[in-house]
């Protein structure tokens, strides 16, 4: 770990990034060149303590979660993230499948504060969510192991389900298992795709009913409503925006505009992160081995 090189990194590059960058007020009275430090650590998921520590040389070697989240907190590209990696003294991450984030889609989470928007990958496991997102559906970036996967969840662990009206629990199934082949299609034998479908044709009849319908391309579940323990039924519309090179997908989910539903979505920063259903804070049946 050469912590000259890191400490002198993380400060240039909290410098070069302006608050608009990040979806941040600038203020009247800022004087601080670029974002400030307490900025920069509330990005990252960490505290201020911990990250300035590290532009002081005189933190602890961060470990590789920590570093992935100063890489997405700093919209970092993938060749800063792994110059980040190599000096705090580690192997970078691989690129195929990687979970980070382009600085560009980092931009544009950055202006959706007030609204329920989250990036998943390939294998619907949750990169990133706004508080709101967090608050509509539960912190989906908490899960390890297979459970990771929405796709996983949904297929053997009920609690999963229970954000979602009954009656459209079907249309979800049928969804989710023609995504997975869509996916396993593009990443192809021996990757993390394929695993994951050996792991739910040994555990879940039902998707394996899915699974050997060989449906490509089924429809997506809209418009998605969702069950909210304080707020009742909320309708929503899911947009979608695909970034190609990362292969991962940013979706919005919004209401129309005046309905109650809106007024509903309006009401999640007071209700806070949800703590009911599939987040009600018992251990996922899919937790253990990650995927490789």
């Amino acid at each position: 770990m050469d912590r000259a090189q890191l400490a002198d990194f993380l400060r240039t590059r909290r410098e070069a990034l302006q608050p608009e960058d990040v979806g941040l007020p600038r203020g009247p009275r800022r004087r601080t060149r670029g974002l400030r430090r307490e900025e920069a650590a509330a990005l990252s998921g960490m505290s201020t303590d911990y990250y300035s520590r590290l532009e002081q040389q005189r933190g602890p070697q961060p470990s590789p979660p920590m570093l992935a989240a100063i890489a997405r907190g700093l919209h970092l590209s993938l060749a800063e993230r792994d110059h980040l990696f190599r000096i705090a003294g580690h192997n970078p991450p691989p690129r195929s499948g990687s979970d980070h984030i382009s600085p560009g889609l980092m931009r544009i989470i950055g202006r959706l504060g007030d609204t329920p928007a989250q990036v998943i990958n390939e294998l619907a496991e949750t990169l990133w969510q706004t508080p709101l997102a967090a608050a509509l559906l539960g912190d989906e970036t908490r899960y390890t192991g297979a459970a990771r996967s929405t796709y996983y969840r949904w297929f053997t662990d009920p609690a999963a389900r229970l954000i979602f009206p009954e009656e459209d629990h079907p249309r979800h199934s049928r969804f989710f298992a023609s995504e997975l082949r869509a996916a396993y299609s593009r990443q192809g034998t021996g990757s993390r795709a394929e695993l994951l479908v050996e792991r739910l044709l040994e555990v879940s009849e039902e998707f394996a009913r899915y699974w050997s319908a060989h449906e490509i391309g089924a429809p997506r579940v809209e418009p998605k409503r969702f069950r909210h323990s304080e707020l009742g039924e909320i309708e929503t519309h899911c947009q979608v925006l695909l970034d190609p090179d990362q292969a991962q997908t940013l979706l919005v989910y919004t209401a129309t505009p005046g309905s109650a539903d809106d007024e509903k979505l309006r009401l999640l920063p007071a209700v806070g992160p949800r703590s009911t259903g599939a987040d009600a804070g018992r251990p996922s049946s899919g937790t253990g081995q990650d995927l490789p």
